[in-house]
């Protein structure tokens, strides 16, 4: 993480904005394809980086090695698409992390052992009510009303778990 402050970003469609202090004016940053197995120090390189990080709109960190979905993501409460496709990210339960943020949309997590998992799409969709893209593609009523329906057949409330537990 810690390279970023000396590496020079590629140049893309528009150029570069950049503070009166040298920091870049962006609301996305884009971190895939490369070997990164943790978020270590994200937030403080963010802000070396980015003249206000608490903007940051877009994140791609996919194809990378990340094994989790690093609780730092849910700091950037602006955050409406978030690419982690293409990772080592094994544990459905991974997901629930991302509940918090209000503005995320989009998501892509195909690629990461957690496809593999029964439910997963529905999984998402009932964890993550408000996203209306999930791995590249539009999530529908009908999407919603399936995952609905795999939610009470498969997710127990905490009500039936403490009438259980009493018994």
């Amino acid at each position: 993480m810690a390279d970023l402050i000396s590496e020079e970003p590629r140049t893309g469609l528009r150029p570069l904005r950049h503070s009166k202090s040298g920091k870049s004016l962006t609301q996305s940053l884009w971190l895939n394809n490369n070997v990164l197995n943790d978020l270590r120090d994200f937030n403080t390189v963010m802000s070396q980086l980015l003249e206000h990080p608490e903007n940051l709109a877009w994140i791609d960190l996919s194809f990378n090695d990340l094994s989790s979905i690093d609780p730092v993501l849910t700091t950037f409460f602006n955050l409406s698409v978030l690419y982690l496709h293409g990772n080592s990210i094994q544990r459905l339960g991974e997901v629930n992390k991302l509940a918090v943020l209000p503005r995320l949309r989009s998501l892509t997590l195909h690629g990461n052992p957690i496809e593999e998992e029964k439910g997963y799409r529905q999984y998402v969709l009932c964890t993550l009510p408000r996203i209306t893209t999930f791995d590249f593609s539009g999530v529908t009523k009908a999407d919603r009303i399936t995952a609905e329906v795999w939610k009470s057949m498969n997710i127990k409330s905490k009500k039936v778990r403490i009438k259980h537990n009493a018994l």
